[in-house]
């Protein structure tokens, strides 16, 4: 189920417009901004899998992880903060 679906608010974030020296911090820094029902809505030029394994890490069962477009051209990922 995407944010569309739940009907909340997915703020926008463009990883590709990110230094990549900052990208993994500012990501941190977005998602713990975010309040509990609310999402990021997430594009990247590609599968940023060691940073899902980071937030699994970090966040655990407090943060779902919803593809709405995975290909080599790159990813879009609603991120959803739970209760």
């Amino acid at each position: 189920m995407t944010a569309e679906t739940q009907d909340i608010p997915a703020y926008p974030f463009d990883a590709r417009g990110v230094a990549k020296r900052f990208r993994h911090a500012a990501i941190f820094g977005a998602l713990e901004a975010l309040g509990p029902g609310e999402a990021m809505r997430f594009v990247n030029d590609h599968d940023p899998l060691p940073l899902l394994a980071q937030l699994d890490a970090r966040f655990g069962e407090t943060l779902q992880v919803e593809y709405l477009q995975r290909s080599p051209a790159g990813v879009i990922i609603d991120f959803i903060r739970l209760a």
